[in-house]
């Protein structure tokens, strides 16, 4: 067994799967540079796959792209299944819609660890919206929450959008086109659509890499523009 089939048996299947769609020929898989295993390398680029946090990745980001040019791929579940199986991770109990959907803006939720990266010049994130399956297994080693069901594993359904993000500018278009100016997280969280606690993490990303500033109070809110 080679050290590629080794990596490949260690990956969850969302994972998995977005390389095998995000691959193209000629592309070498799982190889060293730099005493860091990529997913993906081609001859004038490094594309990093993650489906979780990003600060793992931190000194290995900052490293490569001082000499490489590096694109970080984070899958965004736009909708999801809920499928449980048995305790033997194969039998299907059932299988039903969640009700939440996923949106481009959630990527900032791992990026808020690691911002500065983004100014970098080598560096492009690119945001996948996908349809997914969350697999839960019923093994009564889960949450304390739901002890009887594990999350197992998350499988690829489609890819339905992509966005590439390859300069600090180009992450205002979080921002929302009718958003009045200056504005709250809050403001920004009624305009957007989206949680107030993630807003907080967009505003403060943005602040990190220079496209954004602070430029007064509303009573005790921050007020920002750009």
């Amino acid at each position: 067994m080679t050290a590629h089939n080794i990596g490949t048996l260690r990956e969850k299947s969302l994972h998995a799967a977005v390389k095998e769609w995000y691959a193209e020929p000629g592309d070498r898989v799982e190889e060293k540079v730099e005493g860091f295993v990529i997913d993906i390398v081609r001859p004038d680029l490094l594309i990093e796959i993650q489906t979780r946090a990003f600060l793992p990745l931190k000194r290995k980001l900052n490293r490569l792209t001082e000499t490489h040019r590096v694109r970080l791929v984070h899958p965004i579940a736009g909708e999801k299944w809920i499928v449980r199986v048995e305790a033997d991770g194969h039998t299907r109990i059932g299988r039903r819609k969640s009700p939440k959907r996923g949106r481009p803006e959630q990527v900032f939720e791992h990026l808020v660890s690691i911002p500065e990266i983004v100014t970098k010049e080598n560096f492009t994130l690119e945001v996948l919206l996908i349809r997914e399956e969350e697999i839960r297994c019923y093994d009564g080693r889960g949450s304390w929450r739901h002890r009887e069901w594990r999350h197992w594993d998350r499988r690829l359904l489609e890819v339905v959008e992509r966005r590439t993000l390859s300069s600090p500018s180009e992450f205002l278009q979080f921002l929302p086109p009718h958003l009045e100016r200056p504005f709250t997280n809050r403001e920004l969280s009624v305009a957007s659509g989206c949680r107030l606690s993630l807003t907080g993490k967009m505003t403060y990303c943005l602040k990190k890499i220079g496209v954004l500033e602070q430029v007064g109070k509303r009573r005790n809110a921050q007020l920002f523009d750009y």
